[in-house]
């Protein structure tokens, strides 16, 4: 019989993070897992596949390395580098020469780069104000790693959804 693994979330909290900031690390670490798991078994050449026309599997994967880089980016009130803007800018374009392996290698090098930052981030601070995008749209920091983890869950969502019909044509 196949043990069933708790979700993240039911397995206590993540060593090192606040305890305000677990439910972020939570999402994140639920992620990764789900992400790995799907992706276990899937094919490269379906990665830019877009069936119905939804966004294919690459760019949901890159989109989340683009997109936690960027909100922690301003959680810690910084400026978007030129490097950002250009990845923000490549997200969409069919690069043929990434594999799911290498997909996955950095968005798990991402959320372990999000968990450094969430254990290095005071309590005291989630409630600073910090300016998002050239228009500097106020938020807070524990709003930006809020909507990190929520935004991350919902493309992780429509991942499976997309892996999953690319994977039902076999």
């Amino acid at each position: 019989m196949e043990t069933i693994t708790p979700e993240v979330w039911q397995r206590g909290p993540v060593a090192g993070v606040p305890a305000l900031l677990q439910p972020v690390a939570h999402a994140l670490l639920q992620a990764r897992e789900e992400i790995e798991r799907l992706m276990a078994d899937f094919h490269d050449a379906w990665l830019w596949e877009r069936p119905a026309g939804v966004a294919s599997p690459a760019f949901h994967l890159q989109h989340l390395c683009g997109v936690l880089d960027r909100l922690f980016t301003y959680a810690r009130a910084e400026a978007l580098s030129a490097e950002q803007l250009e990845y923000l800018e490549m997200e969409a374009i069919v690069h043929k020469d990434l594999t799911g392996a290498i997909l996955l290698e950095r968005f798990s090098w991402q959320v372990d780069r999000c968990l450094e930052q969430l254990k290095a981030t005071e309590e005291a601070r989630l409630t600073e104000i910090r300016g998002v995008g050239r228009k500097q749209v106020p938020s807070t920091v524990i709003g930006l790693l809020f909507h990190a983890a929520e935004h991350t869950m919902r493309h992780t969502g429509q991942l499976l959804v997309t892996v999953s019909v690319l994977k039902a044509k076999e």
